[in-house]
């Protein structure tokens, strides 16, 4: 704990001395933990020390590497819950549930993951085009105007690309390479401009230019119709809360509507019916869903 909590001096003084000396002393203070995650949560507060000093790092490397991509979360609160629940009724079947409940909350949170990584390697080919096409016009040339600049939010990797723009490699083929993660396929256009114009002299900027406003039409046409699937997903997560209200109500007039549940065969029988529609009907609109979003996937790869 006194090495995770950073206290050796020896590695602070090193620190401060290796630092980079453009740095100002305000920034360098600034950077202290207690200062940097003032505005953060209790939790983070009380686990940024043991990053610092190493020893989080280090318990965090002798995990198992499928351990540590499972990126476990808030999911694993199911379990508690089930617990609880489970004591409060007398009934093994709300741990079954939570049990059940993780795997799928460690699903669903993953695809939101992925669906954020995926807006931000979007938006960050935007970005890049937008960023070398300015550097293009401003008389850099097409190497040089790649490796200048910096884009937040590019997809891993992105160094293989620069270092072919910096020793002469095959710059388009670095970009295909990337284009095959989810958000930024549209590097693979740009490949395309480049290639274009080294073989034929054709203006890189303005191939770059009808490249950004492509992706950004795309990217409009996806928030519209996110926008327009909102009012079906906020219907759906309603209806599929209402049961959850139900129980709630009963339990407040006094019927024991879980004690039917649980204990009863026709209770049992009512609760697995009950579950196989909710999950019917869940099922039923992420697949409507699904639906209306194909349109706008296969407009996008004829484009």
């Amino acid at each position: 704990m006194w090495d995770g909590a950073g206290s050796d001096r020896r590695l602070r003084r090193g620190r401060l001395i290796l630092a980079d000396c453009a740095v100002p002393p305000a920034s360098v203070s600034a950077s202290r933990p207690s200062e940097r995650m003032g505005s953060r949560g209790g939790l983070t507060r009380l686990l940024a020390p043991l990053g610092q000093g190493g020893g989080w790092l280090r318990w965090h490397e002798r995990l198992p590497a499928p351990v540590r991509r499972w990126d476990l979360g808030g999911e694993l609160a199911c379990l508690p819950a089930g617990c609880v629940l489970a004591l409060l009724t007398h009934s093994v079947l709300p741990l079954l549930g939570a049990a059940l409940a993780a795997p799928v909350g460690w699903r669903w949170r993953r695809a939101r993951a992925v669906e954020r990584r995926r807006a931000l390697r979007s938006a960050a080919v935007i970005g890049l085009c937008a960023a070398v096409a300015g550097e293009l016009r401003a008389g850099r040339q097409p190497g040089e105007a790649l490796r200048s600049i910096e884009v937040a939010g590019l997809p891993d990797g992105w160094e293989a690309v620069t270092t072919a723009a910096r020793f002469g490699g095959d710059v388009p083929t670095a970009l295909r390479q990337l284009a095959r993660l989810p958000g930024a396929e549209g590097l693979a256009g740009v490949a395309a401009c480049w290639q274009v114009a080294v073989d034929g002299g054709a203006g890189l900027a303005d191939g770059l230019d009808r490249v950004a406003a492509a992706l950004r039409a795309e990217r409009d046409q996806r928030e519209e119709l996110r926008a327009q699937l909102a009012g079906v997903r906020s219907t759906a997560a309603m209806l599929a809360l209402l049961p959850a209200f139900g129980l709630v109500l009963g339990s407040v007039l006094g019927a024991a509507p879980l004690h039917v549940l649980l204990h009863t065969p026709a209770g049992l029988s009512c609760l697995l019916l009950g579950v196989l529609l909710e999950w019917a009907g869940l099922a039923w609109t992420a697949h409507i869903v699904r639906r209306a979003a194909e349109p706008t996937k296969r407009t996008t790869k004829q484009d």
